[in-house]
């Protein structure tokens, strides 16, 4: 059976974000004075071939603590639905 999983990956709240601080002066400068607090993160699909959802839902997490983020200084959240 396949999963496709999109996994959000964000800093901690208790870690500065300077690619997200760069973003906000930016739209500042462009006029979008309205907006505050940005944070930058990553956006990850993948398609996995797991037997169910529970051991996919393992696999992914397993990922995201050993490569796809760093669990000293980032979150992640993901979301996994059947795949045809």
């Amino acid at each position: 059976m396949s999963f496709e999983a999109k996994i959000f990956v964000s800093l901690k709240s208790s870690v500065s974000d300077p690619q997200g601080l760069a973003i906000e002066g930016g739209l500042n400068q462009l006029g979008f004075t309205s907006v505050a607090n940005v944070r930058a993160g990553k956006f990850i699909t993948l398609t996995i071939d797991q037997t169910d959802r529970s051991t996919a839902e393992k696999e992914i997490s397993s990922m995201c603590d050993k490569l796809l983020a760093n669990p000293v200084i980032e979150d992640y959240t993901f979301e996994i639905v059947a795949s045809d």
